[in-house]
């Protein structure tokens, strides 16, 4: 019989974990599963908890929670598996803010259906990101994508929002970014062979489609084709990003002269002026960063999603 371990994070979407624990509980009994439920009590508690998980021999290990809780538990189930250590699958209830990893991988949105498909142990080989340099210097894996520049600033001030949650929490975070950081500083941006030199206002390396709960960073992405999407966005005068940040939310930017849309592995993003403010899942890699390294991991998890 699958052993499921479910690790939820009490104060996902301000509470929502929280609330949504007895739901969650009550479905996986009417299912008839075999798990076990361990709340986190502290930032990197759930990865803590995801490694021991899958060392001990659950079949699936189970991230109910926002991005942060998900890039958390499959850093835990990253490390275990690459050490040799043990291995589990990951599974996704989307209780978060943006829960943009769990829109791109395939999970369903209400909290039953969540439970049921993950009865249907569905598995899907998904590719992971793993990030060098800023804090990281060793790394971290994600799932989802790293953003580099504006992006990283927007997640920043969407934290320091109190009394807005989810995607709302962005478009004002958004909008305030606007005016924080609008200068766009010289990277040397190195790919596929090539090197160049250029102002970017924000580099988004996409495993995922979605960031901030609503900006189509990489509306063609695809979680298994080993590949990142990058959305480059290079200089863009104050005045003309609010209308540029609008195309993010169709999924549109690519048509705007400033953007650039690059599929690669590998990524190395080099700071010639200023810093790097970057995140990966929305978890803060750095807040003045010289230089950030990413590849791809294909197929190093196995996920329970509704995805073909």
């Amino acid at each position: 019989m699958i052993r499921y371990y479910v690790i939820v994070n009490p104060i996902s979407g301000r509470g929502t974990g929280e609330k949504a624990y007895p739901l969650i509980e009550q479905q996986l009994k009417l299912l008839n599963l075999d798990f076990k439920i361990a709340r986190t009590n502290a930032p990197g508690h759930a990865m803590q908890l995801a490694e021991a998980a899958a060392v001990s021999g659950w079949d699936v290990v189970v991230a109910v929670g926002g991005d942060g809780t998900l890039n958390e538990v499959l850093n835990g189930l990253v490390r275990a598996a690459l050490s040799g250590a043990g291995r589990a699958a990951l599974g996704v209830i989307s209780v978060g803010r943006g829960n943009d990893f769990g829109y791109g991988a395939g999970v369903p949105v209400d909290i039953k259906v969540a439970c049921a498909a993950l009865a249907t142990n569905h598995r899907h080989l998904i590719d992971i990101g793993q990030v060098r340099g800023g804090d990281y210097p060793d790394g971290r894996y994600f799932g989802n994508g790293v953003g580099i520049g504006f992006d990283a600033v927007v997640g920043f001030e969407a934290l320091k929002l109190k009394l807005l949650r989810g995607f709302p929490s962005y478009i004002v975070a958004a909008l305030r970014t606007i005016y924080l950081y609008s200068r766009a500083p010289k990277m040397q941006l190195e790919f596929n062979g090539e090197s160049i030199i250029q102002p970017c206002l924000m580099v988004s390396v996409m495993n995922g489609r979605r960031m901030g709960g609503g900006f189509m960073m990489a509306p063609n992405s695809k979680i298994d084709d080993g590949l990142f999407d990058l959305c480059i966005a290079g200089d863009i005068k104050q005045a003309a990003i609010l209308g540029v940040m609008l195309r993010f939310l169709k999924g549109t930017q690519a048509e705007h002269p400033a953007i650039r849309m690059v599929r690669t592995n590998h990524l190395t993003v080099t700071a010639i002026q200023s810093s790097l403010p970057a995140h990966a899942d929305g978890e803060t890699l750095c807040t003045a960063g010289d230089r950030l390294e990413m590849q791809v991991l294909p197929g190093m998890l196995e996920m329970i999603t509704l995805l073909e």
